[in-house]
């Protein structure tokens, strides 16, 4: 048994200890967010935050991070509102969006680390590939998101023009506490 925090929730997964964070995140907790893209640690679709650290979840045995606080998109917030999800929608980075969780958490934890990174900083920090191409929006985007979290810029948030509020978020079984 192996037990961390995923998303402010202690777990304890039953799994062999060698089974990639990437596969008990979705097959065990349910949080699809994270995707699999290559299974070899190149394309980074599966990247989460792992101790403030962005780590490709493919390449990462369970047993080696007991104790360890993960956070997967699903966890960065409940509600979109994070500045990078915003910057990303504001920017119009997605295009076919399989790429998008991967990289808003890799650029998460580079804001985290660099609040103010440039152009070449990015594109060193954020590695992920994108077959789309968004990468020109994506540095805007994270610059913007930047600029958000110091206070030095703001974006609209909300809904989509013909999205009732009310349905614009769900509840996500597996970050929902049980009673």
């Amino acid at each position: 048994m192996t037990k961390f925090t995923v998303n402010n929730q202690p777990v304890e997964y039953r799994m062999d200890p060698a089974t990639p964070l990437l596969w008990a995140l979705r097959d065990a907790s349910n949080l699809t967010g994270t995707k699999y893209g290559c299974g070899t640690g190149h394309c980074g679709a599966c990247i989460v935050d792992v101790d403030g650290a962005a780590k490709k979840s493919c390449l990462v045995p369970i047993g080696s991070i007991e104790g360890s606080v993960v956070t997967t998109i699903e966890g960065l917030s409940h509600d979109r509102s994070h500045p990078i999800q915003v910057a990303f929608l504001a920017e119009n980075v997605s295009q076919c969006g399989f790429c998008i969780p991967g990289m808003i958490m890799a650029a998460s934890v580079l804001l985290r680390n660099n609040p103010r990174p440039s152009e070449e900083q990015i594109r060193q920090g954020i590695a992920n590939i994108c077959r789309c191409g968004v990468y020109p929006r994506l540095v805007e985007a994270i610059q913007r998101a930047g600029r958000i979290q110091r206070g030095d810029d703001t974006v609209a948030t909300g809904p989509r023009p013909g999205i009732d509020p009310k349905d614009a978020t769900h509840v996500v079984p597996a970050l929902t506490p049980t009673p």
